[in-house]
């Protein structure tokens, strides 16, 4: 059976990623829904055309939210009331759900869906592959999955979709948007996108202090690559001595006791979450 897909922000830059998967997928009909002069012209390039919102709206079987997380909670009570029972809202982010910001209605379904990005230690061998840095071109990824709000039998057909939008997909786990709102915003922007940007301050000292900027790279790249293995157990051997010692005289001078209360506890994702989705 032809799913029948609007794609709201459809010329935004996730909207496009969706809607190049999608555009040539036999199993779907998608309407494009798209305002902005600039997201109108992205999809001109591509040779697709805007359909009206209303329209796309009245006939879809599931509506995938390409926009911004601070717009969701206007959207969604915008566009609920028109939409059919059974319809299939779809979002790309745990925000917005999570936050309590998604209006809902009791007769559809709600599901969110998020990309893991291609693995760190993988086995793609193109220089495409290697480079497609978000996945979902030509780098395969795991994604996952949740069932917000619904039938327990509308998850596969939200998997599915999933793995279309997101294609090349590995594997589709599936957990609570509770536990995706943990893996991001907490995990994997708030604390590790944060790690990595003083990482790369301290990359930045290095060449201040001389050392050449390719080989301060090089040194760097390798090490953090080895090092992630070991720390999660991925080698076999551990840290020598010196670098254990030196891990221990480092820990308590570059984080916060109190660190993980301040980042890695449901009150402070919540907080979190809630100024993600605060509408201007």
């Amino acid at each position: 059976m032809t799913i029948r897909l609007a794609l709201m922000g459809a010329g935004g830059k996730m909207g496009c990623r969706i809607g190049d998967n999608l555009k040539d997928n036999t199993g779907y009909l998608v309407d494009y829904i798209e305002i902005s002069e600039s997201g109108l012209a992205r999809l001109a390039a591509r040779g697709l055309q805007a359909t009206p919102q209303d329209e796309a709206l009245r006939r879809a079987d599931a509506v995938i939210l390409a926009v911004p997380d601070n717009l969701i909670g206007h959207i969604t009570q915008m566009i609920v009331p028109d939409l059919k029972p059974g319809t299939m809202v779809i979002g790309l982010d745990p925000a917005a759900s999570y936050a309590g910001a998604v209006t809902i209605r009791q007769d559809l379904i709600y599901f969110v869906a998020h990309p893991c990005h291609p693995p760190m230690f993988h086995d793609e061998v193109t220089e495409a592959a290697r480079t497609d840095w978000f996945g979902g071109v030509d780098a395969k990824h795991h994604i996952v999955c949740a069932l917000h709000h619904g039938p327990e039998e509308a998850y596969s057909r939200g998997e599915q979709i999933s793995r279309a939008m997101y294609a090349p997909v590995m594997k589709a786990f599936r957990i609570t948007v509770e536990q995706m709102a943990i893996l991001e915003p907490a995990l994997a922007e708030t604390f590790t996108a944060t790690v990595i940007t003083a990482i790369k301050e301290a990359y930045d000292e290095a060449v201040k202090l001389g050392v050449p900027a390719e080989v301060a790279w090089e040194f760097l790249s390798g090490h953090a690559r080895i090092e992630f293995a070991i720390i999660f157990g991925l080698t076999g051997f551990p840290f020598s001595d010196g670098a254990q010692l030196a891990i221990a005289q480092a820990y308590n001078k570059i984080f916060k006791p109190d660190w993980k209360e301040q980042i890695m506890t449901i009150a402070a994702i919540q907080q979190s979450v809630r100024a993600i989705t605060a509408q201007d």
